[in-house]
């Protein structure tokens, strides 16, 4: 309730009264200790480095639009290919995190992966059991087997802030941006570390669509949701041209209004079925256009230029 849908039910000061409590009894009766126990998201011992895994289904990257005249083309070539006259889009913002897959077997889970090269990705496992807001057991009505999530993590603007804040404080040398703190916080070996920089994550598609009993891609989010994961609140299902440029001119001006970065929007079409008939070349669906925004810009003044001279005469 206060990680995925921020409407918790009781205190803070309960939670921890909580949780103490189970740390407690997990002292006295280690046998009650299960492996979906919020007292297991953080391992003591560092990793020795990471290994690497194989996607079950290839990582596509997704051609990226800048301009309208560019989303219209894709548009034009959808339709052409579909020999329909509208088509349902459904538009999600494209945060700027690192891509990730959720491997869960039986609705327990038991694998984090990076998207690596789309191929072979590192086990960062220990890392994403860390995220308080990912669930280690899945919602009722789980999908038995393999079930493979898709998502991004991130960090949130103000948590990053606080991070550099900090490290100011310091006299250390501040983070560049939260995504590459994100990158580099998945690749950290102590799970411990992670922990205190507290990412989340949004969960937007499943490896397998049609096994995963929907039709659509607003219906994959929607069961995303239902079985516990964090899915971003922002996606919507349009109708064609008009609907995506509404979208388009909503999010150009009030992306600032996030508490996350993005960088601009997914458009996928939305039925399913659809998708399998548009295909994908061998690097990206044909079903799916990253537009990107452009890239914000701000005026500065340079207040000082100090000039230091080091022992060998160099300025």
């Amino acid at each position: 309730l206060y990680y995925v849908e921020a409407r918790p039910e009781i205190t803070d000061g309960e939670y921890d009264a909580l949780y103490r409590a189970l740390l407690a009894a997990e002292k006295l009766h280690p046998d009650w200790v299960t492996p979906d126990s919020p007292s297991q998201r953080v391992s003591e011992q560092p990793l020795g480095g990471f290994r690497t895994v194989r996607h079950s289904v290839p990582m596509l990257s997704i051609d990226n639009g800048y301009s309208p005249d560019e989303w219209r083309e894709f548009d034009a070539r959808v339709r052409k290919s579909l020999d329909v006259e509208a088509v349902d889009y459904v538009v999600e913002l494209k945060i700027d995190g690192v891509a990730i897959v959720l491997r869960y077997d039986d609705g327990q889970f038991a694998i984090g992966i990076t998207r690596g090269d789309g191929t072979v990705g590192d086990d960062v496992t220990q890392n994403l059991r860390t995220l308080k807001g990912l669930p280690l057991t899945l919602g009722e009505g789980a999908p038995k087997g393999t079930l493979e999530v898709r998502g991004e993590v991130y960090l949130e603007r103000a948590q990053f802030d606080a991070i550099n804040a900090e490290r100011a404080a310091q006299g250390e040398a501040l983070y560049a941006n939260p995504r590459n703190l994100t990158a580099g916080s998945l690749k950290t070996l102590d799970a411990r570390e992670v922990s205190r920089r507290e990412l989340s994550y949004f969960a937007y598609a499943v490896a397998d669509p049609p096994g995963f009993g929907v039709s659509t891609q607003h219906e994959v989010l929607a069961r995303l949701q239902s079985l516990g994961l964090r899915v971003n609140r922002h996606a919507r299902r349009v109708h064609g041209v008009e609907g995506v440029e509404q979208e388009i001119e909503r999010w150009s001006k009030g992306r600032g209004q996030l508490g996350y970065d993005t960088d601009g929007l997914v458009i996928k079409v939305d039925d399913l079925g659809q998708q399998a008939v548009l295909g994908a070349t061998s690097k990206s669906p044909r079903w799916a256009l990253a537009y990107k925004f452009e890239t914000e810009s701000a005026v500065t003044r340079l207040l000082d230029i100090r000039v230091q001279v080091g022992r060998t005469g160099a300025v």
